[in-house]
């Protein structure tokens, strides 16, 4: 699966999470990054070469700052360029039916203020209505967004959590699945270089990882046999 990421940000030098993000990106041939307002500092956008890109990729994703519950002009200004009719829909226009799109959020108010009664009074489903709409008319399957809450504040813990669930994004199937990202995670672990442990823990360090993962996968796959069984 080949992986597009659109990234709008008037700034990205000057972003810490954007930076974060672009530094946690796995080295992989499989994965495009693209910054808008790079290729474009002058608006004018290459519309050809914009949906070629598309085209070559399996999963868009939009990697933006939720300004102002949207996201910044020049993301949207390539939304009305390059996703047209004939194109992206209406007659013949089934250039992207059939992918995966999703939104990777970057969001300055802490995640209890989006909800009925928060300061924002709206849940980020609701405000990002008009991106799934985006996906329902183009044919693509919407994924479940990877909204990033309050960066400047997330402990060291916090940001490794991050970066493992980015990576989960990027890179496999399902990201919203907890028995995909299970999957994932000890897949990479046994991938592992050693090396990079100290040899005398590495081995024991890893294993139990592993072992803990899946120990609460058959807990998991148990409980919801019981739960089924009591629902027949």
């Amino acid at each position: 699966m080949k992986t597009l990421i659109l990234i709008s940000h008037p700034n990205l030098e000057e972003s810490s999470s954007q930076q974060f993000l672009v530094q946690s990106l796995p080295e992989s041939t499989e994965i495009t990054v693209h910054y808008l307002e790079g290729a474009y500092p002058d608006g004018q956008i290459d519309i050809k070469k914009e949906q070629e890109l598309l085209k070559q990729h399996d999963r868009i994703l939009f990697q933006f700052p939720f300004y102002w519950y949207s996201s910044p002009p020049l993301l949207k200004h390539w939304q009305d360029e390059v996703l047209e009719e004939h194109f992206a829909f209406g007659y013949r226009g089934n250039k992207l039916r059939g992918k995966e799109f999703g939104l990777i959020l970057v969001i300055g108010v802490g995640e209890k203020e989006y909800q009925t009664g928060g300061q924002e009074g709206y849940s980020i489903s609701e405000l990002t209505k008009p991106f799934q709409a985006m996906a329902n008319k183009t044919g693509m399957t919407y994924l479940k967004p990877l909204s990033i809450f309050q960066f400047p504040y997330m402990t060291e813990e916090e940001k490794m959590q991050l970066l493992i669930q980015y990576q989960q994004w990027l890179m496999i199937d399902r990201p919203d699945s907890l028995k995909a990202r299970e999957q994932w995670l000890i897949q990479e672990l046994e991938n592992t270089d050693q090396q990079l442990i100290e040899a005398d823990s590495s081995a024991f360090i890893l294993d139990e990882a592993i072992e803990m993962i899946e120990d609460n996968r058959l807990e998991l796959d148990e409980l919801r046999m019981h739960i089924d069984n009591d629902h027949q």
